[in-house]
């Protein structure tokens, strides 16, 4: 089966600590592998995360501020070296445009030409990109901002049983799937519907540098994964919103208000030590977020919740 987890590469804000880089997350996603915020130091942790620049299909990155880009030439020219073959699509904020071209084009390097540029504008955009749709919702911070999700389309799960009373077999299921209505040798009319039930696509969200908006709870609205910036912890909310970040307990209510699955933390203030990370959770939870908590920490791989699935007669479970 195809991977789908996130790879943390670097879960620091601004300024890089001891133990943690400055940001990068990799989604490996079925063979894709979507980077985001490539910060400084992102190629060397690739490396000690065991992951290569031939995993990388898609580099998006939510603003131009270092700590979320710096690492762009270095990833850009790893690809170019390694002769990553297939194409590297590159979001961004167009706003920023200026500051992607420095990035792209940083030093003397022998260039590829797998890079294909995808800018995005406005308060939303939306990428179709295959298995799985990518948008881009602008956010509030002091530099434009935007935060990501990645959504698949619902697929269905055949019901052997069902299939077996109406007579469906062999090359007759993949007609039904294809099709939504064959015709037996009986002579029966069979639908998809009565011998399926509906396969909820995958999510994922990323909400980085942002104060408290509409979009970061748009981006987050029943997603299974949530990758959301913590940068604060509470006490500290009036920096927060100076800054233009989150702190825990905000990001808690993002993800409750949302009802999503599993909530990722991180790009985490150095102002704060080893022992405050508990409160990050602690936080999170007490605004009300009862699932499953994740303060993040350098080289951690953290899966994507199991696949939900639809029960037959309607409602929801997971499976």
């Amino acid at each position: 089966m195809s991977a789908r987890d996130l790879v943390v590469l670097g879960s620091a804000s601004a300024v890089p600590t001891r133990f943690r880089n400055h940001n990068g997350y990799l989604l490996r996603w079925d063979g894709h592998g979507l980077l985001f915020d490539p910060g400084e130091g992102t190629q060397r942790q690739m490396t000690l995360a065991g992951v290569s620049a031939h995993d990388v299909t898609w580099i998006c990155v939510t603003h131009f501020h270092g700590d979320h880009c710096l690492g762009v030439p270095g990833i850009v020219q790893r690809i170019a070296r390694d002769g990553v073959p297939h194409p590297v699509h590159a979001v961004f904020p167009a706003a920023g445009a200026v500051y992607w071209e420095r990035l792209r084009h940083a030093t003397a390097f022998v260039d590829t030409a797998v890079i294909r540029e995808r800018p995005v504008s406005g308060d939303r955009a939306e990428i179709a990109a295959g298995p799985f749709t990518l948008t881009a919702r602008r956010l509030s911070h002091p530099v434009e901002a935007y935060g990501y999700r990645l959504e698949e389309p619902d697929g269905v799960t055949m019901l052997p049983a069902e299939l077996a009373a109406r007579g469906v077999r062999g090359p007759l299921v993949r007609r039904l799937q294809e099709e939504g209505r064959i015709t037996t040798r009986d002579g029966r009319t069979v639908t998809l519907e009565e011998c399926s039930v509906r396969r909820p696509g995958q999510k994922v969200a990323f909400v980085m540098d942002t104060r408290l908006c509409d979009a970061a709870f748009e981006l987050a609205d029943g997603v299974d994964l949530l990758v959301i910036e913590a940068t604060f912890l509470d006490e500290d909310a009036a920096l927060a919103a100076e800054y233009g970040h989150l702190t825990a307990g905000q990001a808690g209510r993002v993800a409750a208000r949302g009802g999503v699955r599993r909530l990722v933390l991180t790009h985490f203030s150095e102002r704060y030590r080893a022992d405050d990370e508990p409160r990050f959770a602690a936080q999170a939870a007490a605004a009300g977020f009862a699932g499953d908590i994740v303060v993040a920490r350098d080289l951690d791989r953290v899966p994507l919740p199991r696949r939900r699935r639809a029960p037959a007669g309607g409602g929801r479970a997971d499976g």
